[in-house]
C-alpha cells in the first residue's frame, strides 16, 4: 500500500507542476473538489465512517487469517495479503477523511476482483431468501446463513464509487488540508 500512496502523491504533483490544479493534489482527495458541508456533509460524514469501519470489520479476520483466507479461494497469498491490508489501510483513512480518494480505490480493486470470483463460480447477483431455500440445500457454516451471492460485494463498490467521486465532505482530514 506504501507504494500506492508515494505513487500516487508522485502523480498527483507532477500533473500540478503543470499548472492543472484540478488534477494536482486535491485528486489525493477525490475526483470532485468541493467539500461540502451541513447536511451532505454529514451523510459524507456517515458514508465514509460506515464504509470504512466495515472495511476494518472485513479486513482484520482477513489479515489475521491470511494463509486459510487464500487457500479457500484459491489465490495467491500475495493477493490476498494486499487485499485484507488495503481494506484495515483504507478503511481507516475512510473513517479519518484522509487521502481519501487513494483510500478508496484499492479496496474498489479488491472487491471488484471479488464480483469476478463469484461470476467465475456462477454465484447469482442475488440469492434466494435464506428461509426460502429448503435445509438440505443450503446451510451456512453455523445453520441458517447468507447464501452466496454478489450482491454485497456490488453495493461497496456502489459506495466506494460515491465516496471517490463526491469526496469526503468538510468533516474530514482531507477538508482541513485541501479544502479552499
Amino acid at each position: 500500500m506504501i507504494y500506492k500512496f508515494v505513487l500516487g502523491v508522485a502523480i498527483a504533483f507532477f500533473l500540478a507542476a503543470f499548472n492543472y490544479p484540478q488534477l494536482g493534489p486535491y485528486l489525493l482527495s477525490s475526483i470532485y473538489h468541493l467539500y461540502p458541508d451541513g447536511l451532505p456533509g454529514v451523510a459524507l460524514l456517515l458514508l465514509r465512517v460506515s464504509v470504512g469501519g466495515l472495511f476494518i470489520l472485513h479486513g482484520y479476520p482477513k489479515a489475521t487469517h491470511l494463509r486459510q483466507w487464500a487457500d479457500s479461494l484459491k489465490t495467491p497469498i500475495f493477493l490476498c495479503f494486499l487485499s485484507a491490508w488495503s481494506m484495515l489501510g483504507g478503511g481507516l483513512f475512510l473513517i479519518l477523511g484522509f487521502l481519501t480518494l487513494l483510500a478508496t480505490l484499492p479496496i474498489l480493486a479488491s472487491i471488484l476482483y471479488a464480483i469476478l470470483l463469484h461470476l467465475m463460480e456462477g454465484k447469482p447477483f442475488v440469492a434466494k431468501d435464506p428461509y426460502l431455500i429448503p435445509n438440505d440445500q443450503y446451510q451456512g457454516p453455523l445453520g441458517k446463513g447468507e447464501p452466496p451471492s454478489w450482491e454485497k460485494a456490488w453495493m461497496y463498490c456502489a459506495m466506494l464509487i460515491a465516496i471517490a467521486v463526491l469526496g469526503p465532505g468538510a468533516y474530514s482530514l482531507d477538508a482541513l488540508i485541501f479544502g479552499r
